[in-house]
Protein backbone atom coordinates (compact mmCIF):
# COMPACT_ATOMS: atom_id res chain seq x y z
CA UNK A 1 0.00 0.00 0.00
CA UNK A 2 2.70 2.36 1.52
CA UNK A 3 4.64 1.08 -2.08
CA UNK A 4 1.54 2.24 -4.30
CA UNK A 5 0.75 5.63 -2.54
CA UNK A 6 4.55 6.58 -3.09
CA UNK A 7 4.45 5.47 -6.52
CA UNK A 8 1.59 7.96 -6.86
CA UNK A 9 2.72 10.87 -4.88
CA UNK A 10 6.17 10.57 -7.36
CA UNK A 11 4.08 10.44 -10.56
CA UNK A 12 2.68 13.59 -9.03
CA UNK A 13 5.00 15.57 -8.50
CA UNK A 14 6.71 14.52 -12.28
CA UNK A 15 3.50 15.81 -13.60
CA UNK A 16 3.70 18.71 -11.60
CA UNK A 17 7.31 19.78 -12.31
CA UNK A 18 7.09 18.87 -16.03
CA UNK A 19 3.90 21.11 -15.93
CA UNK A 20 6.02 24.24 -14.52
CA UNK A 21 8.89 23.11 -16.81
CA UNK A 22 6.53 23.18 -19.98
CA UNK A 23 4.73 26.81 -18.00
CA UNK A 24 8.18 28.27 -18.15
CA UNK A 25 9.20 27.60 -21.66
CA UNK A 26 5.63 28.70 -23.05
CA UNK A 27 6.31 31.98 -21.44
CA UNK A 28 9.54 32.51 -22.81
CA UNK A 29 7.93 31.50 -26.14
CA UNK A 30 4.92 33.51 -25.69
CA UNK A 31 7.16 36.45 -24.53
CA UNK A 32 9.22 36.50 -27.57
CA UNK A 33 5.75 35.64 -30.11
CA UNK A 34 4.44 39.07 -28.75
CA UNK A 35 7.80 40.88 -29.63
CA UNK A 36 7.35 39.12 -33.25
CA UNK A 37 5.42 42.05 -35.47
CA UNK A 38 3.39 41.92 -38.52
CA UNK A 39 2.43 44.36 -41.27
CA UNK A 40 0.54 43.91 -43.93
CA UNK A 41 1.19 46.57 -46.46
CA UNK A 42 -0.06 46.93 -50.04
CA UNK A 43 1.27 47.74 -53.54
CA UNK A 44 1.29 47.85 -57.28
CA UNK A 45 2.90 45.20 -58.42
CA UNK A 46 5.97 46.93 -60.21
CA UNK A 47 7.75 49.00 -59.06
CA UNK A 48 6.29 48.81 -55.27
CA UNK A 49 5.75 45.34 -54.59
CA UNK A 50 9.16 44.62 -55.54
CA UNK A 51 10.47 47.22 -53.12
CA UNK A 52 9.04 45.51 -50.44
CA UNK A 53 10.32 42.63 -51.72
CA UNK A 54 13.63 43.61 -51.41
CA UNK A 55 13.10 45.25 -47.78
CA UNK A 56 11.68 42.29 -46.45
CA UNK A 57 14.55 40.02 -45.12
CA UNK A 58 16.36 43.58 -43.76
CA UNK A 59 12.32 44.61 -41.93
CA UNK A 60 12.77 40.59 -40.57
CA UNK A 61 16.02 41.28 -39.05
CA UNK A 62 14.11 43.84 -37.14
CA UNK A 63 11.76 41.72 -35.73
CA UNK A 64 9.22 42.81 -38.53
CA UNK A 65 7.04 40.41 -40.63
CA UNK A 66 6.18 41.47 -44.04
CA UNK A 67 3.31 40.68 -45.87
CA UNK A 68 2.74 42.11 -49.35
CA UNK A 69 -1.05 42.42 -50.58
CA UNK A 70 -0.42 43.08 -54.54
CA UNK A 71 -2.86 45.46 -56.39
CA UNK A 72 -3.22 46.24 -60.19
CA UNK A 73 -5.29 49.42 -60.21
CA UNK A 74 -5.21 52.99 -57.88
CA UNK A 75 -8.52 52.23 -56.11
CA UNK A 76 -8.53 49.11 -53.77
CA UNK A 77 -5.26 50.35 -52.74
CA UNK A 78 -6.90 53.51 -50.33
CA UNK A 79 -10.06 51.47 -50.15
CA UNK A 80 -8.74 49.02 -48.34
CA UNK A 81 -6.49 50.98 -46.14
CA UNK A 82 -9.50 52.63 -45.17
CA UNK A 83 -11.61 49.60 -44.17
CA UNK A 84 -8.55 48.14 -42.10
CA UNK A 85 -8.08 45.17 -44.70
CA UNK A 86 -4.15 46.21 -44.60
CA UNK A 87 -2.00 48.21 -42.27
CA UNK A 88 -0.34 50.44 -45.01
CA UNK A 89 0.15 51.35 -48.79
CA UNK A 90 2.81 51.84 -51.19
CA UNK A 91 1.76 53.25 -54.50
CA UNK A 92 0.74 56.18 -54.49
CA UNK A 93 2.43 60.32 -54.69
CA UNK A 94 1.43 63.04 -52.31
CA UNK A 95 -0.97 64.61 -55.22
CA UNK A 96 -3.14 61.76 -55.57
CA UNK A 97 -3.06 60.83 -51.95
CA UNK A 98 -4.51 64.22 -50.56
CA UNK A 99 -7.01 64.24 -54.16
CA UNK A 100 -8.21 61.11 -52.75
CA UNK A 101 -8.88 61.97 -48.97
CA UNK A 102 -10.42 65.14 -49.94
CA UNK A 103 -13.16 62.89 -52.27
CA UNK A 104 -13.67 60.20 -50.00
CA UNK A 105 -13.27 61.76 -46.43
CA UNK A 106 -9.92 59.11 -45.91
CA UNK A 107 -8.21 59.73 -42.49
CA UNK A 108 -4.58 59.02 -44.16
CA UNK A 109 -1.26 60.23 -43.04
CA UNK A 110 1.82 60.43 -45.29
CA UNK A 111 4.90 58.66 -43.57
CA UNK A 112 7.19 59.32 -45.40
CA UNK A 113 8.52 59.52 -49.54
CA UNK A 114 10.29 56.38 -50.73
CA UNK A 115 10.94 57.31 -54.33
CA UNK A 116 9.90 59.62 -57.42
CA UNK A 117 8.68 57.55 -60.94
CA UNK A 118 9.61 60.47 -63.52
CA UNK A 119 6.31 60.78 -65.65
CA UNK A 120 6.77 59.88 -69.45
CA UNK A 121 4.75 60.83 -72.67
CA UNK A 122 5.52 58.16 -75.39
CA UNK A 123 4.95 57.91 -78.89
CA UNK A 124 5.28 54.84 -81.00
CA UNK A 125 5.78 56.77 -84.21
CA UNK A 126 6.54 60.88 -83.15
CA UNK A 127 10.45 60.59 -82.86
CA UNK A 128 11.34 64.23 -81.53
CA UNK A 129 9.04 67.30 -79.98
CA UNK A 130 9.10 69.19 -83.13
CA UNK A 131 7.71 66.39 -85.42
CA UNK A 132 4.20 66.51 -83.06
CA UNK A 133 2.06 67.57 -85.74
CA UNK A 134 -1.30 69.39 -85.94
CA UNK A 135 -4.14 67.89 -83.92
CA UNK A 136 -2.12 65.06 -82.30
CA UNK A 137 -4.40 62.86 -80.05
CA UNK A 138 -2.91 62.84 -76.10
CA UNK A 139 -3.85 60.50 -73.74
CA UNK A 140 -4.47 60.75 -70.37
CA UNK A 141 -5.70 58.57 -67.27
CA UNK A 142 -9.14 58.95 -65.60
CA UNK A 143 -6.89 60.43 -62.60
CA UNK A 144 -7.11 64.13 -62.18
CA UNK A 145 -4.32 64.14 -59.78
CA UNK A 146 -1.81 63.12 -62.63
CA UNK A 147 -3.16 65.73 -65.28
CA UNK A 148 -1.01 68.76 -63.90
CA UNK A 149 2.08 67.47 -64.08
CA UNK A 150 1.46 66.10 -67.79
CA UNK A 151 -0.21 69.41 -68.80
CA UNK A 152 3.18 71.34 -67.09
CA UNK A 153 5.72 68.76 -69.37
CA UNK A 154 3.78 69.57 -72.63
CA UNK A 155 4.02 73.28 -71.51
CA UNK A 156 7.86 72.72 -70.67
CA UNK A 157 8.25 71.82 -74.17
CA UNK A 158 6.57 74.65 -75.94
CA UNK A 159 3.53 72.43 -76.92
CA UNK A 160 0.60 74.28 -75.14
CA UNK A 161 0.62 77.30 -72.29
CA UNK A 162 -1.33 76.93 -68.97
CA UNK A 163 -3.03 79.75 -67.34
CA UNK A 164 -0.50 81.63 -65.47
CA UNK A 165 -3.16 82.20 -62.00
CA UNK A 166 -3.33 78.35 -61.65
CA UNK A 167 -0.83 76.14 -59.89
CA UNK A 168 0.58 73.51 -62.04
CA UNK A 169 0.24 70.93 -59.84
CA UNK A 170 -3.81 71.57 -59.95
CA UNK A 171 -4.37 72.78 -63.74
CA UNK A 172 -6.71 70.81 -65.90
CA UNK A 173 -7.31 70.65 -69.58
CA UNK A 174 -9.45 73.52 -69.20
CA UNK A 175 -6.60 75.46 -67.76
CA UNK A 176 -4.64 75.85 -71.76
CA UNK A 177 -5.01 79.04 -72.59
CA UNK A 178 -2.20 78.34 -75.64
CA UNK A 179 -2.82 75.00 -77.92
CA UNK A 180 -0.76 76.39 -81.17
CA UNK A 181 -0.62 72.55 -82.61
CA UNK A 182 -4.35 72.64 -81.88
CA UNK A 183 -3.79 69.20 -79.72
CA UNK A 184 -6.38 66.99 -79.02
CA UNK A 185 -6.93 65.30 -75.37
CA UNK A 186 -8.64 62.31 -74.42
CA UNK A 187 -8.80 62.02 -70.54
CA UNK A 188 -11.00 58.86 -70.03
CA UNK A 189 -8.81 56.43 -69.96
CA UNK A 190 -7.83 54.03 -66.83
CA UNK A 191 -3.82 54.42 -65.97
CA UNK A 192 -3.46 50.63 -66.30
CA UNK A 193 -4.94 50.38 -70.20
CA UNK A 194 -2.62 53.51 -71.02
CA UNK A 195 0.26 50.74 -72.71
CA UNK A 196 -2.23 49.08 -74.70
CA UNK A 197 -3.53 52.76 -76.10
CA UNK A 198 0.49 53.48 -76.94
CA UNK A 199 0.91 50.50 -78.76
CA UNK A 200 -2.40 51.02 -80.66
CA UNK A 201 -2.83 54.25 -81.40
CA UNK A 202 0.85 54.93 -82.92
CA UNK A 203 0.74 58.47 -83.85
CA UNK A 204 -0.87 59.35 -80.55
CA UNK A 205 1.11 60.96 -77.72
CA UNK A 206 0.59 58.74 -74.33
CA UNK A 207 1.15 59.63 -70.87
CA UNK A 208 2.38 56.85 -69.08
CA UNK A 209 3.24 56.61 -65.48
CA UNK A 210 5.89 55.02 -65.00
CA UNK A 211 4.94 51.75 -63.16
CA UNK A 212 2.94 50.76 -66.07
CA UNK A 213 5.64 51.24 -68.14
CA UNK A 214 7.89 49.01 -66.71
CA UNK A 215 5.49 46.87 -66.82
CA UNK A 216 4.67 46.86 -70.28
CA UNK A 217 8.67 46.44 -71.18
CA UNK A 218 9.42 49.97 -71.80
CA UNK A 219 12.22 52.04 -70.13
CA UNK A 220 11.46 55.62 -69.21
CA UNK A 221 14.67 56.93 -70.21
CA UNK A 222 15.19 55.49 -72.92
CA UNK A 223 11.76 55.40 -74.69
CA UNK A 224 9.79 58.65 -73.48
CA UNK A 225 9.68 60.87 -75.73
CA UNK A 226 9.11 63.98 -73.03
CA UNK A 227 10.65 62.62 -69.24
CA UNK A 228 9.96 64.39 -66.30
CA UNK A 229 13.08 65.35 -64.17
CA UNK A 230 14.17 64.64 -60.56
CA UNK A 231 13.15 67.54 -59.11
CA UNK A 232 9.28 66.50 -59.80
CA UNK A 233 7.02 66.68 -56.47
CA UNK A 234 5.44 63.76 -57.23
CA UNK A 235 6.77 62.06 -54.27
CA UNK A 236 5.48 58.30 -53.93
CA UNK A 237 4.71 57.99 -50.33
CA UNK A 238 3.75 54.99 -47.41
CA UNK A 239 0.20 56.13 -46.53
CA UNK A 240 -1.41 54.51 -43.06
CA UNK A 241 -4.74 55.65 -41.46
CA UNK A 242 -4.17 58.48 -38.20
CA UNK A 243 -4.44 56.45 -35.73
CA UNK A 244 -1.09 54.91 -36.96
CA UNK A 245 0.49 57.32 -37.58
CA UNK A 246 3.08 56.57 -34.33
CA UNK A 247 3.29 52.61 -35.27
CA UNK A 248 7.02 52.00 -34.04
CA UNK A 249 6.35 48.82 -36.97
CA UNK A 250 5.64 51.70 -40.07
CA UNK A 251 8.74 53.82 -39.13
CA UNK A 252 10.94 51.30 -39.13
CA UNK A 253 9.28 50.06 -42.73
CA UNK A 254 9.87 53.65 -43.99
CA UNK A 255 13.65 53.46 -42.05
CA UNK A 256 14.30 50.47 -44.20
CA UNK A 257 12.85 51.82 -47.43
CA UNK A 258 15.07 54.47 -47.13
CA UNK A 259 18.19 52.85 -46.00
CA UNK A 260 21.01 52.84 -48.35
CA UNK A 261 20.60 48.88 -49.54
CA UNK A 262 17.32 49.67 -50.76
CA UNK A 263 18.22 53.29 -52.33
CA UNK A 264 20.98 51.23 -54.03
CA UNK A 265 18.87 48.33 -55.09
CA UNK A 266 16.09 51.06 -56.74
CA UNK A 267 18.80 52.62 -58.87
CA UNK A 268 20.55 49.68 -60.04
CA UNK A 269 17.22 47.49 -61.13
CA UNK A 270 15.12 50.58 -62.52
CA UNK A 271 18.34 51.95 -64.25
CA UNK A 272 17.09 55.51 -63.64
CA UNK A 273 12.93 54.59 -63.94
CA UNK A 274 12.80 55.25 -60.51
CA UNK A 275 14.17 57.48 -58.22
CA UNK A 276 14.95 57.30 -54.51
CA UNK A 277 14.67 59.69 -52.51
CA UNK A 278 16.81 60.66 -49.34
CA UNK A 279 14.08 61.29 -46.98
CA UNK A 280 13.93 65.05 -47.12
CA UNK A 281 11.03 64.98 -49.44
Amino acid sequence: MKKWLTGIIAGLLVVVLTACGSSGEDSGSNESSSDKKEIKVGATSVPHAEVLQEAKPLLKEKGIELKIEEYQDYVLPNKDLAEGRIDANYFQHIPYLETQMAENGYDFVNLGGIHIEPMGIYSKNIKSVDEVPEGTNVLLSRSVADHGRILSLLEREGLIKLDEDVKKVDATIKDIVENPKNLKFDDGINAELLPSNYKREEDALVAINTNYAIEAGLNPSEDALILEGSESPYVNVIAAQSEDKDSEALKKLVEVLRSEEIQTFMKEEYDGAIVPVDGSK
